[in-house]
């Protein structure tokens, strides 16, 4: 599938859920990787292990893993 025939707010909301749903993810985002949009999910650790379960590429989109930690809300 050519990355322009589904928009990339799409292929991010269908797969957050079950992406989250994995042990490690703490979040997605839409970002840019080599001047192309790619959807980014945020990990706070166990990133190899996560990788056996997220492709490297879905619906002609580039996954990248960044690991971050746990977010938490500034004052806490």
């Amino acid at each position: 599938m050519s990355v322009s025939e589904k928009p990339i707010t799409q292929v991010q909301a269908e797969h957050t859920d079950a992406w989250m749903a994995l042990p490690g993810v703490v979040g997605t985002a839409i970002g840019e990787e080599e001047g192309k949009p790619c959807i980014v999910v945020f990990t706070s650790g166990g990133t190899e292990e996560i990788r056996k379960e997220i492709p490297a590429m879905i619906d002609g989109y580039r996954v990248v893993l960044k690991e971050t930690g746990r977010f938490r809300a500034l004052g806490e």
